[in-house]
């Protein structure tokens, strides 16, 4: 995906996009399930996210309202070629980078487990059973708390969804709040399926349809 309409964040906006998505997702379902303990999850999460950035701007688009990151939405596009070898590289360097913070910070290994046990909260494998390779993934989406509701999560979706209809691709993401499902469909997301594996937690997969479709 290329735009000019948002900033494109680069790597040494690192520690600001870290920031805004430790506040973003403190309270986030899929989180205070993995990592039940409040002080646990407050250490781990800003070393999660900073294992989990290396592999976003290694794989994916990252773009933000501005430079100041107010907001920021984090996509891949899955119609761009890619070297599917150095792709799954990455992702096994960085799933034992992530496995190596959970054992050294809790050595109960609860928190490893609770991982092992919600992958598949953790991965969008479920986006094979749609059928289309013409697809954008929303890895993540994400206001500052203080910023909701001025806007910025409609800019950076907008600017998405226009460059997806110009290209005729669908759109793809999952939510682990039900509140946000309203949300998404008011930005024209169906609800593709649900996945509940081993725990009470839902992951909501919704799909937006490309242009043509719609």
């Amino acid at each position: 995906m290329k735009t000019d309409r948002l900033y494109r964040v680069e790597k040494e906006d690192a520690p600001k996009l870290n920031q805004l998505l430790t506040e973003c997702f403190a309270k986030d379902p899929l989180y205070l399930q993995l990592i039940p303990q409040k002080d646990k999850r407050q250490k781990l999460l800003p070393e999660l996210f900073s294992c989990d950035l290396d592999e976003l701007f290694e794989n994916c688009e990252v773009y933000a309202d501005s430079a100041d990151l107010n907001g920021i939405i984090v996509v891949s596009d899955e119609t761009e070629p890619y070297n599917p070898l150095k792709y799954y590289a990455i992702e096994l360097y960085y799933a034992l980078k992530t496995g190596a913070y959970l054992i050294r910070d809790d050595h109960s290994l609860r928190t490893f487990w609770n991982f092992l046990k919600g992958k598949d909260y953790l991965n969008s494998v479920w986006t094979d059973d749609i059928g289309s390779d013409r697809r954008m993934h929303v890895v993540y989406f994400a206001v500052r708390p203080s910023m909701r509701g001025r806007g910025v999560a409609t800019r950076l979706m907008r600017a998405v969804q226009d460059y997806a209809d110009e290209n005729d691709l669908l759109v793809s993401l999952e939510t682990h709040n039900e509140k946000n499902v309203k949300m998404y469909e008011h930005y024209g997301f169906r609800l593709f399926e649900v996945v509940q594996k081993h725990f009470s937690l839902k992951q909501f997969c919704m799909v937006r349809p490309g242009h043509a479709a719609a």
